[in-house]
């Protein structure tokens, strides 16, 4: 089998594509737009809830017979798992899936319900991929790469084909990058068909291998990744992707995880669309200003919506805190009547609200009377804060937080 990636190829894989994958819709947001246009490629709506089912079917449909029957083997944080899982239960394939132990339950289970063997395996992607290299040779079996592969790179490329397809004008496409198999044949479809196009990656800043790797221009292995965006939390980047991504993308920028964080309860609240960690990095990246996009129609890629509800309810509190709309505030007083109604009625005032009150006594060291009172507050944002804060100051109240 040729390890070229081609238009050609790109192409095949839509046409296998057609009856299985979603052309998902590409949104135009007026909420995110101003000094540009920006649109939304809702992968988090593909079948299985991420892009990864493309690359995985594609792959999968070209195996012979006789390396159907020998059964596959797979290594994913999770969409890629189920991707495989599903093409493989399609078809008719024994299916074992190496998973990291610190999956999300809510893609382990989903992995499973299609039918395929899971085997957690402790510490991240990379140490899953050790595994799962070791299984597909005691087993004989066919190991399906969820990046470095020219079928799966393919199938991911053909949502490079639907964004021309879907917006002519379009001038940049920002993708989130893990090990790059999804930029890589976005980026090389769009380019072939398109040369002035922009493409930009987008990883967590503590999950950076493929910028840091183009930075020093050679593949760079990270002894550690720390982001709850598990779908790109990729120590090593792969040969061929980093070889595509040098060739055919503009850039690759990194964000924080409180710029994930609030990318996602923006696009819950502004767009009603779930995104993941790696889902949201390409908004992040416009939200923060990362990537220069001024006065272009930008199209972000949401590449999965498959986000644990535990996971998501600790990532909205994050978002929440991180934009300035939850606070907790922290007041030395004198322990005597009236003290919480004064502080509450200041608060109400500036429009805020409150949402929970601890009233405590203060360390040995401070005096008899004194009291700590806690207060979880609800503001608009950072300026409501701070009005609430300076107002409570200048009432003579001694904020400790």
């Amino acid at each position: 089998m040729s390890n070229r990636l081609s238009l050609d190829r790109i192409y095949q894989a839509a046409f296998t594509l057609k009856e299985v994958a979603r052309k998902t819709d590409l949104i135009y947001s007026p909420h995110f737009s101003g000094k540009n246009q920006v649109y939304f490629k809702t992968e988090n709506l593909q079948v299985t809830g991420s892009f990864k089912l493309r690359g995985a079917y594609f792959k999968i449909s070209r195996l012979t017979d006789e390396e159907k029957a020998a059964g596959i083997v797979a290594c994913s944080a999770g969409n890629h798992a189920q991707g495989v899982a599903l093409a493989a239960k399609n078809m008719g394939i024994k299916a074992t899936i190496c998973m990291p132990d610190g999956a999300p339950i809510s893609k382990v289970q989903a992995t499973k319900s299609y039918g395929a063997e899971v085997a957690l395996v402790k510490g991240a992607y990379d140490d899953a991929y050790q595994y799962a290299c070791k299984l597909q040779e005691e087993e004989h079996a066919t190991f399906i790469h969820p990046f470095d592969d020219p079928d799966v790179i393919a199938g991911q490329g053909t949502i490079g084909l639907e964004i021309l397809d879907q917006l002519k004008d379009v001038d940049v496409i920002v993708v989130p990058v893990g090990g790059g198999g999804l930029i890589s044949g976005v980026a090389y479809a769009a380019k072939s068909l398109k040369p002035d196009i922009k493409v930009y990656g987008v990883q967590a800043k503590e999950a950076a291998s493929m910028a840091d790797s183009l930075k020093y221009d050679e593949q760079v292995t990270l002894n550690t990744v720390n982001t709850f965006a598990d779908g790109i939390a990729v120590k090593h980047p792969g040969d061929l992707t980093f070889e595509l991504i040098k060739d055919y993308v503009d850039g690759v920028v990194t964000v924080t995880e409180d710029e994930i964080a609030v990318a996602i309860l923006a696009l819950i609240e502004k767009q009603k669309l779930i995104a993941e960690g790696a889902g949201a990095v390409s908004l992040a990246a416009v939200m923060a200003d990362k990537i220069p996009v001024e006065g272009k129609n930008v199209v972000c890629l949401v590449s999965g919506g498959n986000i644990d509800v535990n996971i998501l309810s600790r990532v909205i509190t994050r978002g929440l805190v991180t934009s300035g709309r939850n606070a907790t505030l922290m007041i030395a007083l004198e322990d005597k009547p009236g003290q919480l109604v004064d502080v509450a009625t200041i608060i109400a005032s500036c429009g805020a609200n409150v949402t929970g009150v601890h009233y405590g006594h203060s360390d040995p060291n401070t005096a008899v009377t004194s009291c700590v009172l806690t207060l979880e507050i609800e503001t608009r944002d950072f300026e409501q804060l701070e009005q609430v804060r300076s107002t409570l100051t200048a009432e003579g109240f001694n904020l400790v937080q």
